[in-house]
């Protein structure tokens, strides 16, 4: 077992009863294997649920490469930052776990140094036009992506194949065009890193000057200076917002039934207002709707588009807050009232010199700030969406070939796997012989799907391996909330179940006491009740409804430029992240007080105790 300075080994812990041989789905390089154990058991690995809360597919195992290869490459050998490489992956029953690589010689810190002063320094300098090349960038990749078609193979070949000449087959353009898929997955993360690194840089350089000019200031105060900064993530939530102050303006709220999309549609086109809503409604769908109420790492995941329960859920609520006189517009100008007030006070207690460095490094972690959570909409969203939707017509080919059975059955082949199949598919048509694969493949799959559903019913433990004397990747430390503290918080947290306590990191400041609503997946949005305090692995970009609702959030994951703990900032709602345990200790109906200033929750009375608790 675990010392007290570290986690369980990856090959100390058995799978869940049914999840044996797991580690068979996916590619060899991604699993635990002891020619590497020596160096699995010296680093830290933690679980990254917030992009994969319920495990990963293997075919979507292809996601989590994708994305470290970006980041590990934009850290390591773009832009050099100084004192982290990138992020080592495994996958340890199902879950991705993540793994800083430190840069610990200070010879080799001050020269990586150099290289990025250099590197970074021109992008900041030019951020505005090269973010503006970046959005073409990534719009042309997501194009590619759609213009890929999967078309049923035909008994013969068209005509013109032969009257022009073309020498090869069109089936051919079937395993071209997986391969440009995958291929435009792994470059459209490429750009994901290009900015993001440098966006938390130019946060931590605000921060780090902040925290030594003022060593009693808080995390919150500093992150508290960049907010009520209009970026595009909350453009989906706004236009729930305006079709809500729509349907009140023509008389048709009634009507808006989240849980009855279909029946409110029809509803609606009954009559004249009615229509005029659902021309407004198909206005905003595009591009705003094509959003995963999750982060859209699963191919099971829904958008606003493919489940239009949880858009109009969202504008029930807030007809419903118009109905009882509330205010549904996020609290912009008290936000910036409040940002200045901070700002203005910490400037006055600096030097003339001090206060010329602190104006620019301010005005840096602005300019680069709005990225940190854009981003969201064009990588994880927009493109993902395409992807996920050429897999599906991917699925719906193999079907029509009669190798699948069910239409998701690709899911549970990894990249390689898939294409082998394409290749067999393909040659078995080209020579007109019988599918060399279908019946292995059949048997294989059923047998995934057990093992797949089993992992899935089990709870990832949220780190293994050693505990770092330093955490200093800026992306676990920003985003994740891995911090030097944090680890050595969980270590002394981890076995303790019963207690009534928990700690975390202050993500957005102010103290609440209510009733837990413990949601682990979007479609439990609707469960959500005016006053609860939300608890959940990570909220999602497109979770915005729900904080209107709640009276506080407490996360699993999360650090102080996580979505929980931006979107809670912008919306006033005091907010816990990086807790590690609280889906784990705290049940629906506990009664808690959380400070988003200090990062302590506190049970005040255990609901599993009173015999209450439904979750």
């Amino acid at each position: 077992m675990a010392s007290p300075r570290r986690f369980a080994s990856f090959h100390e812990i058995a799978p869940p009863p049914g999840g044996e041989d797991w580690a068979s789905m996916y590619p060899y390089y991604l699993v635990p294997h002891p020619e590497t154990h020596t160096e699995e058991e010296a680093r830290l690995w933690f679980a990254d649920t917030m992009h994969w809360s319920r495990g990963a597919y293997p075919l979507g195992s292809v996601i989590a490469e994708a994305a470290y290869l970006g980041a590990g490459q934009n850290s390591t050998r773009i832009f050099a930052l100084p004192a982290a490489l990138g992020l080592d992956l495994r996958i340890q029953h199902g879950y991705v776990y993540i793994s800083p690589v430190p840069v610990t010689d200070p010879d080799e810190i001050a020269r990586r140094t150099e290289h990025f002063h250099a590197r970074a320094g021109y992008y900041y300098e030019n951020w505005e036009g090269l973010y503006a090349r970046w959005k073409d960038k990534v719009a042309a990749v997501v194009d590619d992506m759609r213009s890929i078609q999967f078309p049923p193979l035909p008994e013969l070949e068209p005509m013109e194949v032969v009257t022009e000449a073309r020498g090869r087959s069109t089936a051919w353009d079937i395993i071209a065009g997986y391969r440009r898929l995958v291929d435009d997955l792994f470059l459209v993360w490429q750009y994901h890193f290009e900015f993001l690194n440098l966006g938390y840089g130019g946060y931590i350089a605000f921060f780090q000057f902040c925290r030594e000019a003022f060593p009693e200031i808080t995390e919150q105060a500093i992150s508290r200076m960049v907010a009520g900064i209009d970026v595009l993530a909350f453009r989906p939530d706004e236009e729930l917002r305006r079709l809500a102050l729509l349907a009140r303006e023509l008389g048709v709220g009634n009507v808006i039934v989240g849980s009855e999309p279909e029946k409110s549609f029809e509803a609606l086109a009954e009559s004249e207002p009615g229509r005029r809503w659902l021309n407004a409604y198909d206005e905003a769908k595009n591009p705003w709707f094509n959003y995963f109420a999750e982060y859209g790492f699963t191919h099971d995941q829904d958008t606003w588009l493919s489940n239009p329960a949880i858009p109009l859920t969202g504008i029930a609520r807030y007809i419903t807050m118009l109905d009882a006189g509330e205010d549904i517009h996020r609290p912009v100008a008290r936000l910036r009232a409040e940002r200045d007030k901070i700002v203005s006070e910490y400037r006055a207690l600096l030097t003339d010199a001090e206060a010329t460095q602190f104006d620019e490094l301010l005005s840096l972690a602005r300019r680069v700030f709005p990225y940190i959570e854009e981003h969201n909409i064009y990588v994880e969203h927009w493109s993902h969406a395409v992807f996920w939707q050429k897999l599906w017509e991917l699925g719906d080919f193999l079907l029509a070939t009669g190798f699948a059975k069910n239409r998701d059955d690709l899911f549970y082949l990894n990249r390689f796997e898939l294409e082998a199949v394409l290749h067999d598919i393909v040659q078995s048509w080209a020579i007109g012989v019988p599918h060399r694969g279908a019946g292995r493949w059949a048997a294989e799959i059923e047998r995934r799907r057990g093992i797949v559903a089993a992992l899935r019913e089990a709870t990832p433990l949220p780190a293994y391996g050693a505990a770092p004397d330093k955490i200093t990747d800026p992306i676990a430390i920003m985003n994740y909330g891995i911090t030097t503290e944090r680890v050595t918080a969980w270590l002394g947290q981890g076995d303790d179940d019963e207690a009534d306590s928990l700690t975390g990191i202050g993500g957005s400041p102010g103290i609440v006491e209510g009733p837990v609503r413990l949601l682990r997946s979007e479609r439990d949005l609707g469960d959500l009740r005016p006053g609860e305090v939300l608890v959940c692995p990570i909220t999602a970009p497109s979770w915005g409804p729900a904080f209107s609702v709640a009276n506080g959030v407490i996360t699993d994951v999360g650090g102080m430029m996580s979505h929980a703990a931006i979107v809670c900032r912008e919306y006033g709602l005091p907010a816990v992240v990086g807790t590690g345990f609280a889906t784990a200790r705290l049940r629906t109906g506990d009664q808690v007080r959380l400070d988003g200033a200090t990062g302590e929750v506190t049970v005040l009375r255990s609901a599993v105790k009173a015999g209450e608790s439904t979750a």
